[in-house]
């Protein structure tokens, strides 16, 4: 009797290894797709928001220029798709994540040179 348990014992042991290493692939998988989700175009594969950053770009108010954002945040993560969110006006987004919470990102908003706010994308 004790044999058989010593041996289910090493088989459950070497089966939830297996087990462990694909679900460690897994969600290294699931770290990278969240940063490179909904992306067109990656621009710029290290860019990342510090807090400073952050910090400085939530105190720009919409309709501000693109070009004042630009002074603050360099080149984008990554370009998402375009959309309409107002009538008739083709918005452009761009993604940054944080350095301090790699699994959030910043997106944001742009109509035409104007900056239109932003969001948060979470994983």
């Amino acid at each position: 009797m004790t044999p058989l348990i010593a041996g289910g014992l090493v088989f459950a042991t070497v089966g939830l290894l297996f087990d462990f290493q694909g679900m460690r692939s897994w969600l290294q998988e699931s770290a990278t797709s969240t940063t490179t989700e909904g992306c067109e175009t990656i621009v710029q594969a290290n860019a990342q928001l510090s807090r400073e950053q952050l910090a400085q770009l939530l105190t720009i108010p919409e309709r501000d220029a693109k070009e004042r954002v630009r002074q603050i945040v360099s080149a984008p993560y990554c370009r998402l798709p375009e959309l309409t969110v107002r009538s008739g006006v083709v918005a452009e987004r761009e993604a940054y994540p944080l350095a301090f919470d790699p699994k959030t990102r910043l997106v944001i908003l742009y109509e035409k040179d104007e900056y239109a706010g932003y969001r948060f994308s979470f994983e």
